[in-house]
């Protein structure tokens, strides 16, 4: 898995380039941005990875259960220290955050606890962690296909998804953004969203196998429901973010020999043509230009092509050790950034020093916050989701969680039998 953790480590520095470039070299990202969007390549890249790894560690465990405590662990520790961290930034007078736009806090902190908040109509505290929403209505999603035995239809969902990008643009069907906030109201949507994504979770992790399936087919339907009627990006735009995840997982199939190779292989091309088709139907927008975006998705594919067909080659450890500690990258540096932000303010001409010194900061503070923030949480859910998993009956055989095996695939937990 080296080739992913290069993959990770690239993406993240180029979303950092990305974001630190308005401060240290605001001339250069005025010419670059209409060409190429280096923020929508850098999460791309991302989105493709964790549609490789993600279905396939919970098909690994072959347990709901264990896999959202995986994942809950894996998320939060860091995401909390983050949020606090520019909070108490906020207070001291060092950086500051971004408004409520005139709601409370409780709803703000509700929908921010749930990671749900860019699809719940929100404002997020800090502008990075509008991909973890994705990222978790991804987790939703394959969870409900997961616990209905579709969890190997991989190639398909992308496909069908893609297409549902392509439809919504040629069809005119363009939403205002956080369109079901601004018809029920963000407060409303925010308790019954928490409500519903907290009781799907609980049940998809319970022992009854239709409770399984109830709470799987609910946070799936949570997640097909925010994804392309509330978000702030059009609505094409999310489901494509889903789709590409989704090609991902069809390109792990392909690999361990789940599928054909030309299920991939078609799928990427759908969702390539529907991704670009539907960003040129579009039209330039305010959040980016349509060449821009296309180019940035084009070589966001291409840098994971590239990285899956070296992926039997010796990766260098520095790149490795930077995908170990990209998660921190991701989200540590739009703090830094909002500290240097209200210290020494942003630049009206390109410093390429400062933007090199912002690095040199950067990284060593994430190798810290991975060793004491994210390497403990880890180790925590690991223990955590061993004490859970059900105990071995003296005498009895136990089948593993394989990936497909007809007694294990839609199980909370693999049980012996």
């Amino acid at each position: 898995m080296g080739w992913l953790d290069a993959l990770r480590g690239i993406a993240a520095l180029v979303v950092v380039f990305d974001h630190s470039s308005y401060a240290f070299m605001a001339e250069f990202r005025r010419e670059l941005m209409p060409q190429f969007n280096t923020s929508r390549y850098g999460i791309m890249v991302f989105f493709l990875v964790s549609g490789y790894i993600i279905p396939a560690s919970l098909e690994r465990r072959g347990c709901v259960r264990t896999f959202w405590i995986g994942r809950l662990f894996r998320v939060y520790p860091l995401w909390a220290a983050v949020v606090i961290a520019a909070l108490a930034a906020h207070l001291l007078g060092f950086a500051e955050i971004r408004s409520f736009d005139g709601q409370s806090a409780a709803t703000v902190a509700v929908a921010h606890v749930t990671l749900l908040q860019e699809l719940l109509g929100t404002p997020n505290l800090l502008l990075v962690l509008w991909t973890l929403s994705y990222e978790m209505a991804f987790y939703l999603l394959v969870v409900a296909l997961f616990t209905v035995r579709l969890h190997q239809r991989s190639a398909a969902t992308a496909v069908i998804l893609a297409v549902l990008a392509a439809v919504s643009v040629m069809t005119g069907s363009v939403l205002p953004a956080s369109a079901l906030s601004g018809t029920v109201g963000t407060g409303p949507l925010v308790a019954l969203a928490s409500i519903v994504m907290v009781a799907a979770i609980c049940c998809a992790s319970a022992g009854s196998p239709a409770l399984r399936v109830s709470g799987g087919v609910l946070g799936g339907a949570l997640a097909l429901v925010l994804v392309p009627f509330n978000g702030t990006v059009p609505p094409w735009e999310g489901l494509v973010i889903l789709a590409v995840m989704f090609l991902g997982t069809a390109v792990y199939r392909a690999e361990h020999g789940q599928d054909p190779w030309r299920y991939a292989a078609c799928a990427a091309v759908v969702v390539a043509g529907c991704a670009m088709g539907s960003a040129y139907g579009y039209g330039d927008g305010s959040h980016f230009t349509r060449r821009g975006w296309i180019v940035a998705f084009l070589l966001a594919v291409l840098t994971f092509g590239v990285g899956l067909a070296l992926r039997r080659r010796r990766i260098p450890r520095r790149l490795t050790g930077l995908g170990t500690i990209s998660y921190s990258v991701y989200l540590v540096h739009p703090v830094l950034l909002a500290v240097t932000d209200g210290t020494i303010g942003r630049w009206r001409r390109d410093n390429l020093a400062l933007q090199v010194a912002f690095y040199a900061v950067l990284l060593p503070l994430c190798g810290l916050t991975y060793r004491y923030i994210e390497a403990p949480g880890q180790a925590w859910g690991r223990r955590l989701a061993r004490r859970f998993r059900p105990r071995r009956r003296p005498g009895r055989r136990t089948t593993p969680a394989v990936s497909g095996s007809p007694d294990t695939r839609t199980r909370a937990c693999p049980r012996p039998w």
